[in-house]
């Protein structure tokens, strides 16, 4: 069974899911965890999956342009207004509500690109091994709530 790390970053991110039948339609935040869960056959040099500081270090940027922002449909009929007042605090997700399954995908996908991006770098304080991978994106709604994606 290979190795596995967790390492989490934390977020305070609104959202409102026009298709919604109840509350959810209205904006409204959430406290999120975001978990990031790598695996490896073998360890490193150091006894290490790899170091956790890769993560931060090649997925924070990302990660915190969703602190304190909120994500809208972009078809939904307050979008536009909203994307005006508040510019990037607004992240648009194109025809789809950014519930927190498409989060998930969202956050592997792009997380998972910048890891690539990482371990190709010569300038990358840490190395990060050929073989260790992004196993899954788990992002937590609330306490009691989350939604995972993994390929």
């Amino acid at each position: 069974m290979p190795y596995r790390i967790c390492k989490t970053l934390e977020v305070e991110n609104a959202h409102m899911l026009s298709k919604h039948p109840d509350n959810c339609k209205y904006p409204h935040g959430h406290s999120r965890k975001i978990e990031f869960i790598l695996e490896s056959d073998s360890l490193d040099s150091n006894e290490m999956v790899c170091d956790f500081k890769i993560i931060k270090e090649a997925c924070i940027d990302f990660v915190e342009k969703f602190d304190h922002a909120i994500c809208m449909n972009t078809v939904d009929p307050k979008y536009q207004q909203f994307k005006e007042n508040y510019n990037d605090r607004v992240i648009g997700y194109e025809n789809m509500d950014p519930t927190t399954e498409v989060l998930a995908k969202d956050i592997y996908d792009r997380c998972n690109e910048r890891l690539v991006e990482y371990r190709k770098s010569d300038t990358s304080r840490f190395k990060l091994g050929d073989k260790v991978k992004l196993v899954s994106v788990r992002v937590w709604e609330t306490s009691s709530s989350w939604a995972e994606y993994s390929e």
